[in-house]
């Protein structure tokens, strides 16, 4: 079993909404639909690809704006974020009015992930790390066997994610990426909310803010 990916960027914002799928089975997972969710359904029927569920690292407009549409188009369970995210995706609405997007709803996920859970798509199988910081219930998946996470925007390649929003903390950050992530392995490659890929031993050697030495 090899876990593939397709990174398929939306919105404004240019977020990394994810695909991820089995290739014995090829069914798959989307990661923060945020919108645009043509690209998304294109991006499906070109690896020919059955959706078998949508998982959220927060609640952010641009990571889930798309959720409630895509969800109800292929009536996909939805998993994530962390519960402490709930009053983000109550607030869809108005982060929708506040950065322009038309006509975004709430939802209620299926399942609320927290430390020490997983998630399933064909025969992958993804842990889950609670990595509070950017946002109270953010959460980070990874992979193992694929030596993958999707960070969201808890890291990037040169930066962290920014904590200036409500309930955000730049030490619980820090200590997230520390504590959670690094002990994965410095040859974990991870995939970003936006921006480049990177590995964990790259960010750090050289990220300022987070980096072994900052």
């Amino acid at each position: 079993m090899a876990l593939k990916f397709q990174i398929v960027p939306v919105t404004p914002f240019e977020q990394n909404c994810t695909l991820l799928w089995c290739d014995e089975t090829l069914r798959a997972a989307v990661v923060d639909p945020g919108g645009d969710l043509r690209r998304i359904v294109a991006a499906v029927e070109k690896n020919a690809l059955q959706l078998e569920r949508i998982l959220v690292t927060h609640g952010h407009i641009d990571h889930a704006g798309g959720v409630a549409d895509l969800a109800e188009r292929y009536s996909l369970p939805v998993e994530g974020p962390h519960r402490e995210d709930q009053f983000w995706i109550d607030n869809m609405p108005q982060q929708a009015q506040m950065y322009g997007f038309a006509n975004v709803r709430s939802f209620t996920p299926d399942r609320w992930l927290g430390q020490g859970d997983s998630v399933r798509f064909g025969n992958v199988e993804m842990q889950v790390l609670h990595c509070p910081g950017h946002t109270p219930g953010h959460v980070v998946f990874f992979n193992d066997s694929a030596r993958l996470a999707l960070v969201g925007d808890v890291l990037f390649k040169g930066s962290v994610g920014r904590t200036d929003f409500p309930k955000g903390d730049f030490d619980t950050l820090i200590n997230s990426i520390r504590l959670k992530l690094w002990p994965l392995g410095d040859d974990v490659a991870f995939i970003s909310g936006h921006g480049p890929m990177s590995t964990f031993g790259e960010e750090r050697l050289n990220n300022p803010f987070c980096s072994d030495w900052s």
